[in-house]
């Protein structure tokens, strides 16, 4: 049987995991409450050179109470991105309003220039409020995905953003790590530059608490009505007296226990992650028809996937039967996610500018990248991507 080279695994190191979760276990502290909860958020909020960070149950659960405390409202829309995974969606439609799908640029990330010509040509202000012409809804608020660790072109965004009156959450799910090393927003962040910002820690990504989410923001207060609506809005923890309506969002203390290990070992997963890439980048682009997407050069990436582009004529397959071919390998591979305007439940909303996004799902694979990928197993991946092609 041969051995599968999985797309993306956790780096995990098993002693300081097991002490923590011991006290956890010992201390009964399982749940909502509990030191490593605190300890986790701390260290989150200093490595990314914020005031607080707040640990929910999900990225999306982070992602749904950003637009509740920004005030985003039924009948409302937002402008999302089409080139993204549904949960950075669906929680727009968890407040009651609809998303209005935006296309990518070559980075993947939301395209700046089709945000703006949508919002100068199908949009007008009154009042300081964007509206949509066509339906004449308000649109408060923005979400951007750092899509596989790049930066989208935040100068660009906020600035459209700031003009236009609209709130920024930056979906940065799959980019903590990534800053910008050059231009206005030097050294900050993934995460820390829009309005709110959100992190994941799924077991796919690059640090993991098995589930769970951080949320930042610019506004203390914010985040301290965060972390009042994901414990159920308890005014008084005695009494148990509520005064709105909540939701059963904190993080564990359990997948707190793993983050704070997990966390510590974050600048060395990305050492790692950006030595493979250059490893893949090299032997790839000697590879007609295959070409490795770059990063951003205005920022020092995560490196959280490594997506390469497929050329039928010149490699001699498809994305799709390349895709099945790595599989039958034994190397676990994927493609982009299904276009969420072409998903069931938003074949009805509004799309502006997605031929660039449907030109890349349609050749785009990603190959396996994780943190503890061995020099053998990314030896075995560019060989069997050279004895594929068709010659």
């Amino acid at each position: 049987m041969k051995k599968v080279i999985n797309l993306s695994v956790p780096n995990l190191d098993v002693e300081p995991i097991l002490s923590n979760l011991r006290e956890c276990i010992e201390s009964g502290w399982v749940s909502t409450g509990g030191r490593f909860i605190t300890e986790f958020e701390n260290k989150i909020a200093v490595y990314t050179k914020s005031k607080k960070a707040v640990g929910v149950q999900s990225g999306t659960a982070g992602l749904h109470l950003a637009l509740d405390v920004l005030g985003v409202k039924s009948e409302d829309e937002v402008l999302v991105p089409t080139l993204t995974f549904i949960a950075a969606v669906n929680p727009v439609t968890y407040v009651g309003a609809t998303p209005v799908f935006i296309g990518c640029d070559d980075s993947l990330c939301i395209d700046p220039n089709l945000l703006e010509k949508f919002l100068k040509e199908e949009c007008f202000i009154k009042n300081g409020v964007t509206y949509n012409k066509k339906t004449l809804k308000r649109i408060p608020a923005l979400i951007l995905v750092h899509v596989f660790g790049n930066m989208a072109d935040m100068e660009k965004i906020m600035d459209i953003a700031s003009r236009f009156n609209l709130k920024v959450i930056e979906d940065s799910t799959e980019a903590l790590g990534t800053y910008y090393t050059a231009g206005k927003y030097v050294g900050k962040y993934a995460g820390t530059i829009g309005d709110i910002g959100i992190y994941s820690f799924n077991a796919n990504k690059i640090i993991t608490t098995g589930g769970g989410g951080m949320v930042l923001a610019k506004d203390e207060k914010i985040l301290d009505r965060i972390r009042s609506l994901s414990t159920q809005a308890k005014k008084d923890d005695l009494y148990f007296i509520h005064d709105e309506i909540g939701y059963n969002y904190r993080m564990l203390n359990l997948q707190a226990a793993l983050g704070t290990t997990q966390i510590d070992g974050l600048e060395k997963f990305i050492e790692t992650k950006t030595k493979n890439y250059m490893r893949y980048k090299e032997a790839i682009s000697k590879i007609e028809g295959l070409t490795l997407l770059d990063f951003n050069s205005a920022t020092r990436p995560n490196y959280w996937f490594y997506s390469i582009v497929v050329d039928e004529k010149r490699y001699g397959m498809n994305k799709d039967k390349l895709l099945n071919a790595l599989v039958s390998e034994g190397i676990q591979t994927r493609p982009i996610w299904g276009l969420i305007h072409e998903q069931k439940p938003y074949l009805k909303n509004e799309t502006y500018g997605s031929e660039k996004a449907i030109w890349y799902h349609n050749r785009v694979l990603n190959i396996p990248c994780s943190s503890n990928l061995g020099d053998d197993e990314i030896q075995t991946v560019i060989d069997v991507l050279k004895s594929l092609k068709k010659k």
